[in-house]
């Protein structure tokens, strides 16, 4: 596994190490010892699939608020995705910025996502598939976020946003009491 830093404190782009012959490829997406190594979260009590029907669907920007944060290591296993994610901690040097990647089933690419950053995704094409651990329960009472458009961050969406809840789309605009 190969650990790439992103723009934001804490978060990784990991590309897989494929081990190839005729029959295909064999490659390790998680591994206890090489998280440690960075650092990472290596418990994680919870993995998630969304599936996405059509191109355009927005899922975010979610975040669970204090003590419920969750560390998240998420990959796309089938079609493309734009994955963003905004750091919220008032302590980190990249607060209130934003990363954003494609993941897909093609370039084989995970994100690892720290606490404390709100994350969501823009699906580049019909029938995407993506698969996420998380480091904490669900936690209704704790589930939040942030608008999409919030014009504090300014994402740039690669694509027009065609779907998106009623629940994404009402976020207010942002204030750190909301944290």
């Amino acid at each position: 596994m190969l650990f790439h830093k992103t723009p934001i404190k804490g978060a990784y782009i990991i590309d897989i190490e494929k081990r190839e012959d005729e029959r295909g490829f064999f490659a390790r997406s998680f591994c206890q010892n090489e998280f440690s190594k960075y650092n990472l979260e290596t418990t994680f009590v919870q993995t998630n699939i969304s599936y996405n029907k059509k191109k355009g669907t927005l899922r975010g920007m979610h975040f669970q608020k204090h003590p419920y944060e969750e560390d998240k290591v998420l990959r796309c296993t089938n079609g493309a995705i734009f994955d963003v994610i905004v750091d919220i901690r008032k302590e980190s040097p990249t607060y209130k910025q934003w990363f954003g990647i494609e993941l897909s089933n093609k370039n084989q690419k995970s994100l690892y996502i720290p606490k404390g950053c709100a994350h969501g995704y823009l699906t580049l094409t019909d029938k995407a598939d993506v698969t996420y651990m998380v480091s904490q329960f669900y936690t209704p009472k704790a589930d939040t976020g942030l608008r999409y458009n919030d014009p504090l961050f300014g994402i740039e969406w690669p694509k027009p946003i065609k779907f998106i809840s009623k629940k994404d789309e009402s976020f207010p605009d942002f204030k750190e009491e909301n944290i």
